[in-house]
């Protein structure tokens, strides 16, 4: 069982940074591997990067690629999403989601936070 807990979101403006932080509990999660995942009002859940589990593997959507970045600790139990260059249509809740064998689809996990707000004005 893997809980998780988001953090960092906010609002800020047109080519700004933000970190988002997830916090996992469980034992489990060091051998998880680890996604970050968008919706935005009226539309449905995409996907935004993933990381294996050992840190070595990273993919993106490619919306995102060359801005945002994903990076984990598996020490400290945190997977953490680096975006720069923020723009309004990154305006969404941020989940970060993990399981056994992750990827770019939702239905491929199983565990999921509750969420935090980014908002990008212009």
């Amino acid at each position: 069982q893997v809980q998780l807990v988001e953090s960092g979101g906010g609002l800020v403006q047109a080519g700004d940074s933000l970190r988002l932080s997830c916090a996992a509990s469980g034992r489990a999660f060091s051998m998880y591997a680890a996604g970050w995942f968008r919706q935005a009002p009226g539309k449905e859940r995409e996907f935004v990067a993933t990381i294996n589990w050992s840190g070595t593997r990273t993919d993106y959507a490619d919306s995102v690629k060359g801005r945002f970045t994903i990076s984990r600790n598996n020490a400290k139990n945190t997977v953490s999403l680096q975006m720069n260059s923020l723009k309004p249509e990154d305006t969404a809740v941020y989940y970060c989601a993990s399981d056994l064998r992750g990827g770019t689809s939702v239905s491929k996990y199983d565990y999921w936070g509750q969420g935090t707000q980014v908002t990008v004005s212009t």
